[in-house]
């Protein structure tokens, strides 16, 4: 294990948070961070200590592979960390547009006609 001081192994995890959280750094990226700057360990021995095999270790740290939350809870667990549900804060929120459906063609209507009802269902709209 590193000899960091609780200060600066807070620090470190707080920005691989970050990082993670805003999209600059993948989960295997993340991960591998964990290990190497705030652990130290080689991937056999992280592995040993989260319960993994040490090759599905290195397929999340390449990003590869579909693990369980369970799985990189076990991973996350001994950081204080944990797989949760959040929002993204600095990306802004979209708010969702009512979908309009657009006018269907009456069946066997005149071309005139199919064109005159849809003029009148887009005026309507726009109002």
């Amino acid at each position: 294990m590193k000899n960091l001081t609780p200060m600066d192994r807070q620090q470190l995890i707080e920005d691989i948070q970050l990082k993670s959280a805003s999209g600059e750094e993948s989960l295997g990226t993340s991960i591998r961070r964990l290990r190497l700057e705030i652990t130290g360990l080689d991937q056999d021995s992280f592995a040993k200590m989260c319960k993994l095999t040490t090759k599905t270790l290195s397929t999340l740290e390449n990003d590869r592979g579909n693990p369980t939350i369970n799985t990189l809870n076990g991973i996350l667990k001994p950081f204080g960390l944990a797989m949760t549900l959040g929002s993204l804060r600095h990306k802004p929120i979209k708010p969702i547009s009512q979908h309009v459906e657009e006018p269907r063609r009456k069946r066997g209507a005149s071309p005139k006609r199919q064109t005159a009802a849809l003029q009148t269902a887009s005026r309507a709209r726009a109002e």
